[in-house]
């Protein structure tokens, strides 16, 4: 008994030693004993021994030492080359300013929305008549339950980077204090939203324009020298819109005043087209978007698409075939216009639009109540591409999937057209919309390493309408330089900086720079 009383006060000592070393006093563990038997690193305000936080600090999402080198020394120090976003162009003209934080951060942004209803928020602190603190109050009792959601990365790293709020968690018991200093700084010359842009190193962005716009504001910034390229991409999706042949039918009006001309068959049609097309190329276009459910690539005749023009300005109702037929004329129409004019088209497939009739009804589309589809995507898209390659007609081109089933289909199909004219020609876009968080980050980093090759990667954007997204980028190059780090860590990448480095900055910057025909300089 006496020799394991030795024992046991020989393995105290060994204890008390360790502790010492590890906390800095010469108490004993039951001599620093806290309320409730709590060691001091768990007491409330206990700052001494507290454990750090890793939570936003620098080395957030960077989880090793050969991370950490990429991103600090790589990824942060490089530009931001946003392609694609929908952000307002007469704001930035405008050179606006928010009168608060809730007209600069929820105001348009359907992300928040649908957290906000999920949890349980009325429709009027959302897109209603409530006053902007209330929404904001709203928002912030939310956030504490975003909680794993991307939401709540990207809100903290928003509020750090912009308004350098480091020691605060959004919450009801800190909304006001945020919301006012927050609010306070926006009202300044230095948040206006060209020194929002001008703050986060952004070098070039691309809006999203449908074919009619005229442009003014991207001429204004021209003449302006905004220090930031503002280019313009052509969406011309309700060009299609055959669905709602009434609706179509105004738009194809207005085109008609747009050009000053009469559109009477098919063949006018597409000579109005070509005339906006060339308006948007004489303004610095050299992108084109498309929001498809999936790349339509029907068989079709001239006549067959000259008819069925002919029913659409008839004010007749098409049947599927007929609409499938339609959209497939005009996706190579278009993809041919692209070709011949050096642009790059995007196609983004995918989505389920609009799907709550009452919130469509009430507020129109992009409320929040878009989704992922099961549409068949690879042989139609096989189609499509294939039909444009036979030409020689096929122009670069970027395709984004939404259902995340797709992500090695598409990555795999890229490699079918890729022609030896230029790297990278074919391009597996960044992780979109619902993918757009860290393990769709990821998952699309390792499809397109298995698939294709990383390193010509035209990188992140943020497909955003809010100006203080762009730490998504910063996001996106954290992950990117954890995910090479964490390789090299376990032998699988070789330990040659240089290389690595050169790659990271590529894909941060240079590739999209390289790849994109857009003015920058």
């Amino acid at each position: 008994m006496k020799s394991l009383c030795v024992m046991r006060r020989a393995s105290y000592a060994i204890r008390d030693a360790h502790y010492a070393l590890r906390t800095g006093t010469k108490k004993t563990p039951r001599e620093t004993r806290g309320p409730k038997y709590l060691a001091p690193q768990f007491i409330a305000g206990s700052a001494r021994t507290k454990m750090p936080d890793k939570f936003m600090s620098e080395d957030f999402l960077l989880q090793n030492k050969t991370t950490r080198i990429l991103y600090h020394e790589h990824a942060e120090k490089m530009p931001i080359y946003d392609y694609h976003c929908h952000l307002p162009a007469k704001q930035i003209a405008d050179d606006h300013r928010f009168d608060n934080l809730t007209q600069a951060w929820l105001y348009g942004d359907h992300y928040k929305w649908r957290a906000m209803r999920t949890n349980g928020v009325p429709e009027r602190y959302i897109t209603g008549c409530a006053g902007d603190y209330e929404k904001f109050e709203k928002w912030a009792q939310t956030v504490p339950y975003c909680l794993r959601n991307p939401l709540y990365h990207w809100t903290h790293l928003e509020l750090k980077r912009y308004f350098g709020i480091k020691d605060k968690l959004l919450g009801p018991d800190t909304a006001k204090d945020i919301y006012k200093a927050c609010s306070e700084m926006l009202r300044t010359p230095d948040f206006s939203v060209r020194n929002i842009l001008g703050k986060m190193n952004v070098k070039l962005i691309c809006t999203t324009e449908d074919p009619l716009d005229s442009l003014e504001h991207h001429k204004k910034l021209r003449q302006d020298g905004f220090q930031v390229k503002v280019h313009t991409a052509w969406r011309p999706d309700r060009a299609m819109g055959v669905e709602e042949v009434g609706d179509l039918n105004k738009w194809i009006d207005a085109l008609g005043r747009a050009c000053d001309m009469q559109i009477q068959d098919y063949g006018s049609y597409l000579e109005a087209l070509r005339k906006r097309h060339a308006y948007f190329h004489e303004n610095g276009c050299r992108l084109s978007d498309h929001g498809l459910e999936t790349a339509y690539s029907e068989d079709y005749t001239e006549k067959e698409i000259e008819k069925i023009f002919d029913k659409i300005r008839a004010g007749q109702a098409l049947d599927a075939a007929e609409r499938l037929k339609f959209k497939s004329a005009m996706m190579i129409e278009f993809a041919e216009m692209d070709c011949e004019s050096g642009w790059v088209q995007q196609l983004h497939l995918g989505a389920l639009r609009n799907n709550n009739t009452r919130l469509f009804e009430a507020l129109g589309p992009d409320i929040g109540c878009d989704s992922i589809g099961d549409f068949e995507i690879a042989r139609p898209l096989s189609r499509f591409l294939d039909r444009l390659d036979c030409k020689g007609k096929l122009p670069k081109t970027i395709l984004y999937n939404l259902n995340p089933r797709d992500s090695d289909l598409v990555a795999a199909m890229i490699g079918n057209f890729q022609d030896g004219v230029a790297a990278g020609k074919m391009q597996y876009g960044s992780a979109w919309w619902f993918l757009d968080q860290k393990d769709g980050i990821e998952e699309q980093i390792r499809v397109l390493s298995n698939m294709g090759l990383l390193s010509r990667f035209v990188g992140m954007l943020t497909d955003s309408r809010s100006f203080l997204s762009y730490p998504r980028h910063e996001y996106f190059r954290r992950i990117l330089c954890n995910i090479l780090g964490s390789d090299v860590e376990a032998g699988l990448l070789p330990n040659d900086l240089d290389l690595l480095g050169k790659m990271v900055e590529d894909i941060c910057f240079n590739n999209a720079k390289n790849y994109f025909p857009m003015e920058l300089d």
